[in-house]
């Protein structure tokens, strides 16, 4: 529905003339250059016949001098009085037609010429903005090297951090637990009456102006042991979810190319959703604006609501390639769990991509509109919010109610998206639509909540750790070779540029890894439910994950989930 909306927009722009008019552009009256114009209500001079004048400015790009009102003949202009009011004052320079762009450009290299010359005065100053666009300039190789480095430990960091993600849970837990300790131990200095230091390492009261922060650490210390102690299991359980999606990529290694799929589309969309805006900016009717001498094409009346139709489509759109990204590596990584010889078939992801379109479109179409339900609202807050700001008293106290509604849908939204998320990996593994799969999918995450919370848990800080990794390396190697060149006279905007490509490139793969550790988690929830592990209900889990599965459960129910 959101595509075919987003072309009968199109459609409406092509048929209505506003596509037309941007790319081959219209004069002062409405007319649109290079073909026969039908006549407009209430405006004088439209209607006219622009077959041999195909560029914005014919005249001016025969000769240079032919600029003026089409009620005074070319040949004789220059001696009639109306010219002051009807035609340029200034001089127009000679110009020749763009061979695709139906605009002229100036035929004199002079003027290019000049505003080289402007360029090069702006970019030599000595200020600190033009030094740093100089820098920027000088460093280009430099900053596509780091972009490329950040772009390989992304990959590479996908593979390895099944390997060292049992090691950066439990020392950095162990370091929490520790920290915590060392805090609540560590000495009191409290003066006496007389000047004197006394040693002390017990809590100091409140009362007496002391500080309750050792009791908070020893809340803590206390909560983080017994967390180790009682969800040790459950951390082990996510260790070996990360150490299996490393496999899951060494399997099916086209799954570290969906950023670079859903990058493209996204791009691809968004190009043509700027064209329709643009096309939507040149169509509706004509409203001549006497004072200017101009005419322009508006949307008026219901004709208004399709700019709101057409951002709707943005929203929903962006959505629905997210959503299909999500689809293809829940059909991927539910084929490679669901496989007890892990011998897959060929182009296993190419053929989840496949199902996609031919059985789940619907379903991926359905989860996204209901995201984008929750994101308007969302949107539509924060704009009114901003446009309030400071406006309203403070005794009314309707920032803060407008923040609490945001940040409340904002909540629902990321709880919509997991929730899709795991709908799209029990459609995977079942072939039901959209509601039947999310009602599945939310029964599974209820029965296992401790362990969805610690799996979420812990692949959200080692997934950060990571993304902090990404970074810092890339910042580190940055400040080494822009170092090394002295004739980099300014590199902190080099540097940040790095910085944050090496975090959308982080984030968009690791992204990818967090989605094959939510189905690997979905089908291991699946796998144990219906599965005990006895001879006819043998489990399809890794041997990794072997040891966080329950006892013999007894559930019954099917010993293989239906895949398509």
């Amino acid at each position: 529905m959101g595509c075919c909306g987003s072309g009968s927009v199109c459609a409406f722009t092509v048929v209505s003339g506003g596509a037309a008019r941007l790319v081959s552009g219209y004069d002062s009256y409405g007319n649109t250059c290079g073909r026969r114009n039908p006549p407009l209500d209430g405006v004088r001079l439209s209607g006219l016949d622009h077959t041999d004048r195909k560029s914005v400015l014919p005249a001016a790009c025969l000769s240079g001098s032919e600029l003026c009102s089409y009620e005074l003949a070319a040949p004789k202009y220059p001696s009639l009085p109306e010219r002051f009011s009807k035609c340029p004052k200034l001089p127009v320079p000679p110009s020749k037609p763009l061979p695709l762009f139906n605009r002229c450009t100036p035929a004199d290299v002079s003027c290019y010429s000049k505003f080289a010359e402007a360029v090069v005065t702006f970019v030599g100053d000595d200020s600190f903005l033009h030094r740093v666009i100089a820098g920027v300039a000088a460093s280009k190789e430099v900053i596509v090297g780091l972009c490329l480095l950040a772009l390989v430990l992304s990959m590479a960091l996908m593979v390895i951090i099944r390997y060292i993600s049992a090691v950066l849970v439990w020392i950095l837990t162990s370091a929490a637990v520790l920290g915590s300790l060392g805090e609540l131990l560590r000495p009191r200095f409290p003066r006496t009456s007389a000047g004197v230091t006394a040693l002390r390492f017990q809590r100091v009261p409140a009362s007496c102006g002391g500080s309750t922060r050792s009791g908070v650490s020893a809340e803590t210390a206390v909560i983080l042991l017994l967390l180790m102690l009682f969800m040790r299991k459950r951390v082990a359980l996510a260790i070996a979810l990360f150490h299996v999606a490393g496999k899951v990529f060494s399997h099916l290694p086209l799954l570290a190319l969906q950023p670079f799929v859903t990058f493209l589309a996204l791009l691809l969309f968004w190009v043509y959703w700027v064209l329709v805006l643009l096309f939507l900016g040149t169509s509706g009717e004509a409203v001549r604006d006497e004072e200017a001498g101009l005419t322009e094409f508006r949307l008026t009346g219901r004709l208004e609501y399709l700019t709101w139709f057409h951002a709707l489509g943005l929203l929903w759109i962006t959505e629905f390639i997210l959503a299909c990204q999500q689809m293809t590596v829940a059909g991927a990584v539910v084929t490679y769990y669901f496989t007890r010889s892990k011998r897959l078939p060929a182009w296993p992801v190419a053929r989840a991509a496949l199902r996609l379109l031919r059985y789940h479109v619907g379903t991926v179409a359905k989860g996204s509109f209901i995201i984008t339900l929750v994101k308007i609202p969302r949107l539509l807050l924060i704009y009114v919010h901003k446009q309030l700001k400071g406006k309203v008293k403070r005794r009314r106290r309707h920032p803060g109610a407008r923040r609490s509604c945001i940040c409340c849908l904002w909540c629902l939204e990321k709880c919509l998206n997991y929730l899709n998320q795991n709908a799209y990996a029990a459609t995977a593994v079942n072939g039901t639509g959209f509601c039947a799969s999310a009602r599945d999918a939310f029964v599974l995450l209820v029965e296992n909540a401790l362990r969805a919370a610690t799996v979420n848990a812990v692949g959200d800080f080692v997934l950060f750790l990571g993304k902090v990794l990404i970074v810092t390396t890339t910042a580190f190697a940055g400040v080494v070779l822009l170092n090394a060149r002295r004739d980099y006279a300014e590199w902190l905007l080099p540097l940040v540029l790095v910085c944050l490509f090496a975090f959308l490139v982080a984030h968009c793969f690791l992204s990818v890894f967090e989605m094959v550790v939510d189905v690997l988690f979905l089908c291991f929830a699946i796998d144990t439910k219906y599965n005990d592990g006895t001879p006819g209900k043998e489990f399809f889990m890794d041997k990794a994950l072997m040891v966080s599965a329950p006892p013999t459960l007894g559930l019954g129910g099917p010993t293989q989930p239906g895949l398509l």
